[in-house]
């Protein structure tokens, strides 16, 4: 896409790791790795100013980062500017604290399941692959997280996160509603089609079909997320609601979804390593 500004060409570049080939093998890295990656992403933020980091555990309600910014308005108040989901949720708690595995060092394979039980029915293969990349396919049994992007700015749904900023507001304030979902083979589950609509209301993109039955959200000041920022702090400041409970969607509608969508997304996104540095974590209010 055409981008507008400095700040939007940033905020693409810094996010476009997400969508990278990378050649090497998938095979799972050492614990070694990921400590490494936890180490340089101390290094390179330590003194350098940096605001709280995502994603993180939203049962730890601890943290030591000063840095402030002032909470985003409701989403209601917001235009719905982008809408995409990570294989395995990036945050920890609720019903998704499964660890995935150490992955492939790069965000694939990675981050946390689904802890609950599914039948051998809704576990039943599907027929033809959903997402498939180098990095794989979706299946039956798969966790997402879908993260639901909302900006102040005069901004409209489109591909890539760069949609949420604009030549008039280099400084908007972002928002994003996350929801973990496990995909099943379930007609009678949720449909993502309905669950991404995007309509006008008063004015205003929105996401009207987010689930409002998974649990009180928890609501933090953190950051983007996203591979690309395993061993170096994002710039940008993002109030979270996570929401703690997982709902089941049709992995088929999934498919669906894929062939033809406003965001020109068709496969889900690497997650970035959970962030624990306390340094890079804010503090959640009880």
């Amino acid at each position: 896409m055409k981008m507008k500004s400095a700040s939007v060409v940033a905020l693409a570049s810094l996010l476009a790791f997400q969508n990278v080939a990378f050649a090497e093998s998938a095979d799972t890295v050492a614990d070694d790795v990921i400590a490494a990656q936890r180490a340089a992403l101390a290094a390179n933020t330590d003194g350098a100013g940096f605001g709280p980091q995502s994603p993180r555990d939203i049962s730890v309600i601890d943290g030591t980062n000063a840095r402030s910014f002032q909470t985003a308005p409701a989403f209601s108040q917001m235009n719905l500017c982008d809408i995409h989901f990570h294989e395995n949720a990036e945050h920890r708690g609720g019903e998704f604290t499964e660890y995935a595995g150490n992955g492939d060092g790069h965000g694939y394979g990675t981050g946390f399941k689904y802890a609950g039980e599914l039948t051998e029915a809704e576990l039943a293969p599907i027929d033809a692959p959903i997402g498939a990349t180098e990095h794989g396919d979706l299946q039956p049994g798969d966790t997402i997280e879908v993260h639901y992007v909302f900006s102040t700015a005069q901004a409209q749904p489109g591909p890539t996160l760069g949609t949420c900023l604009s030549d008039a507001i280099n400084n908007p304030q972002l928002r994003v509603e996350a929801q973990v979902f496990v995909l099943v083979n379930d007609a009678d589950a949720l449909d993502f089609t309905e669950l991404a609509k995007v309509e006008m209301v008063d004015g205003l993109y929105q996401a009207p079909n987010i689930p409002t039955n998974t649990g009180d959200a928890i609501t933090y000041a953190g950051s983007t997320t996203g591979p690309s920022y395993n061993e170096n702090g994002s710039p940008f400041q993002v109030t979270w609601n996570v929401r703690p409970n997982v709902a089941r969607v049709d992995i088929n509608t999934v498919g669906t979804w894929f062939e033809d969508n406003v965001f020109e997304e068709d496969h889900a996104h690497g997650v970035r390593n959970l962030v624990t540095n306390p340094d890079l974590l804010s503090a959640i209010a009880e």
